[in-house]
């Protein structure tokens, strides 16, 4: 049976949605990433722990969770907002590209 930090590990965006996040830094403390989605890109599931989401580019997003379930929404630039430890799947579904920095909190 895996360790709940070996299930992280294992859907560590910077593993498994490489095609669209980068990291910027990380210490003891944070972890800070860079995302970028053309239309129609995807980031497959993956986990974070609490964190929070800046949007320096807007645009239309899908988040879909492990259970099959699915929320579409428009993030602002601008806007900061935090987010409990969760996994999902990130897909650009509007027209524009969509850039953001996570600050995964340790």
């Amino acid at each position: 049976m895996r360790s709940s930090q070996e299930e992280q590990l294992m859907r560590d965006p910077l593993k498994v949605a490489s095609n669209v996040a980068g990291l910027l830094m990380e210490n003891d403390r944070v972890r800070v990433l860079s995302g970028s989605l053309k239309p129609g890109d995807k980031a497959a599931m993956h986990s974070h722990p609490d964190h929070v989401l800046y949007v320096t580019k807007g645009g239309k997003v899908r988040m879909t969770f492990p259970s099959g379930s699915a929320d579409e929404r428009e993030l602002e630039v601008g806007k900061a907002i935090f987010v409990g430890a969760e996994s999902h799947e990130f897909t650009n579904v509007g027209d524009t590209v969509v850039e953001f920095v996570v600050i995964e909190l340790k």
